[in-house]
């Protein structure tokens, strides 16, 4: 019967006293605490690289999930298979819950503060390629697709809501573009860059565990150097998406992690930038193009429909909210 991974355990010393399945992983019951064991599947070094930055985070007071040695002092443990995996120290308690804004606080504060303890020497492989060369690749793909459907012919509800909507998006896209070259966005990369700033780059309701009396901070794999403000839009933004983009919250949200790590205005600045590009619907179209299937599934149409419908609000959006610094 297969174990998924249990027997590594042994060369930890340990074994499970119980364990139960989560999101592509089992959490085990030891002598030694709480763990999470994983199918390993990345790059040792950057594996190395990660377990550093937890470490220190650890170290200034945050919880997150750092990596245990084996017996021989590796990260990595295989099985009798040859099947790598990983262990983690792992904490009681349940992923943010979207619907409440309780839940959203504590979750913004936490990234603030793990923020503050987020900096490293810069290492060139983990360096987030720049927003401006990313905007400048999105809208090429924005217009690539609407090229493409143009020339197959719009056949599905999807294909026709996107080549009924890609001009204003596609507007909006090149607004926040302009706007970006036009910011400090330069001063602010160089300036992250000088001091190493490191962002979680996944963070989201998923990644952040809400206990009685504490909040941890898990799945770091995605981490890489970049202006650290980029963590708190995609947070925000996934949030503001299901409150339609309500300001009074996105405010709260912005104060909540402003009394922890002050906001500059520079980054001020490069919020309302972000939240002026299209992401969603950049999204949804890469997604479309990346899969090409003749059926598209009615879960990502109604999600475009979503997006589209919301277009005024969000329109709207960075100037009521970030139209002055700071709230």
């Amino acid at each position: 019967m297969y174990d998924y991974g249990l027997s590594t355990l042994i060369q930890y010393g340990m074994e499970a006293k119980s364990s139960s399945r989560t999101r592509g992983a089992l959490v085990c019951r030891t002598d030694q605490g709480l763990l999470i064991l994983r199918e390993f599947h990345g790059s040792e070094k950057k594996l190395l690289f990660q377990q550093e930055l937890l470490k220190k985070i650890s170290q200034e007071g945050c919880l997150v999930d750092t990596f245990l040695e084996n017996q021989e002092g590796s990260l990595i443990t295989r099985d009798k298979d040859n099947i790598p995996y990983t262990v983690q120290t792992w904490y009681e308690g349940r992923e943010c819950d979207t619907k409440s804004r309780e839940d959203i606080v504590r979750s913004v504060q936490t990234l603030a503060k793990i923020h503050k303890s987020m900096n490293m020497p810069v290492e060139a492989p983990y360096v987030v390629r720049p927003l401006t060369e990313e905007y400048i690749r999105r809208n090429r793909e924005i217009r690539k697709i609407r090229k493409f459907i143009r020339q197959k012919g719009a056949g599905v509800t999807f294909e026709k809501a996107y080549l009924g909507s890609v001009q204003r998006f596609l507007e909006k896209g090149e607004k926040a573009l302009e706007m970006l070259t036009r910011s400090d966005y330069e001063k602010l990369l160089y300036k992250a860059r000088k001091e190493g700033a490191l962002c979680h780059g996944e963070y989201n309701q998923h990644n952040v565990l809400l206990g009685r009396n504490h909040t941890a901070v898990t799945n770091f794999g995605h981490l890489g150097f970049d202006v650290q403000i980029s963590d708190l839009y995609c947070f925000m933004r996934k949030i503001l998406e299901k409150y339609n983009w309500d300001v009074s919250l996105a405010l709260k949200m912005l104060e909540q992690y402003h009394k922890v790590r002050p906001i500059s205005p520079e980054e001020w600045e490069n919020l309302k930038i972000r939240f002026t590009y299209p992401e969603k619907y950049w999204k949804l179209a890469n997604y479309y193009i990346s899969h090409r299937k003749a059926w598209i599934s009615g879960k990502n149409t109604e999600k475009l429909e979503k997006v589209i419908g919301q277009l005024e609000i969000w329109g709207d959006f960075p100037e009521k909210c970030f139209g002055k610094y700071p709230f």
